[in-house]
């Protein structure tokens, strides 16, 4: 059984490693028992199953701390008026607290080896995403993470911070789509990390892209004929189905 075991343990890196398309799990691997988006759980099972990375949204909080969700507003209370201690203090679906960043890189650090990708989202004042770089940027760098630090925004004043912050080797995705792939590269952007509607509205971006080098991310691509259209035609898949995707496509049983 163990000889089994490792076989298919050894198959996996090999299917995981050879291809040009790489796995994110959006909000971590959370469509699974016991965990839930943007969780401590999530971000273990995406890893468990050999995701390349794992995805996650970060808010500025009032008291400057930095804290682990999608929406801004968690379970009434707006993030960007509440303190950390406050937002930290509230329970997420499985059962697990609201996760502050510094929580979940440490957990990342001790038990992972994913990419981390931060989405960074669009706060209510410029000053604030100022702010919530600089907290970024200093956090992980005393965490020693940079080297495997992803960034993306859909704001693209956050955009620019990020990339004049942020040291010039850790990659910068903007994900709102409204840039073009030349308008990215003259920004000093890694590339697009765009919703697919774009990439079937403007076919030849992906092309251009990599003309460009850069690279190209595609979100949330969770159906399987979406999957099979962008597999080996981007760089990383963003979905919500990281599992039937590694199974289906990669042929990973």
């Amino acid at each position: 059984m163990k000889k089994v075991m490792c076989l298919l343990a050894i198959m996996f890196m090999i299917a995981n490693t050879s291809a040009q398309t790489r796995v994110i799990a959006h909000r971590g691997f959370w469509k699974t028992q016991g965990s839930a988006q943007n969780s401590i759980t999530s971000l273990l099972k995406a890893d468990s199953i050999g995701c390349y990375g794992s995805e996650f949204d970060v808010w500025l909080t009032k008291d400057n701390g930095l804290v682990v969700s999608h929406d801004g507003i968690i379970q009434g209370h707006k993030v960007e008026e509440s303190t950390l201690k406050e937002l930290t203090g509230l329970w997420l679906a499985n059962g697990e607290c609201v996760p502050s960043l510094k929580e979940l890189l440490e957990t990342a650090k001790r038990k992972t080896s994913l990419k981390l990708v931060l989405e960074l989202k669009a706060h209510s004042k410029p000053e604030r995403e100022i702010k919530a770089v600089e907290e970024i940027v200093s956090m992980i760098k005393k965490m020693g993470l940079e080297p495997r630090m992803i960034y993306i925004t859909f704001s693209s004043h956050a955009l620019k911070e990020l990339i004049r912050q942020a040291p010039t080797s850790t990659p910068v995705y903007y994900l709102k789509g409204d840039l073009s792939p030349q308008q990215l590269k003259e920004l000093g952007s890694a590339g697009p990390d765009y919703h697919f509607s774009e990439f079937y509205r403007y076919t030849d971006w992906i092309e251009s892209c990599h003309a460009l080098g850069l690279k190209v991310n595609v979100w949330t691509v969770n159906k399987k004929e979406d999957m099979q259209y962008f597999w080996d035609k981007v760089d990383f898949i963003t979905t919500d189905e990281p599992l039937g995707l590694l199974k289906d496509i990669m042929k990973v049983k």
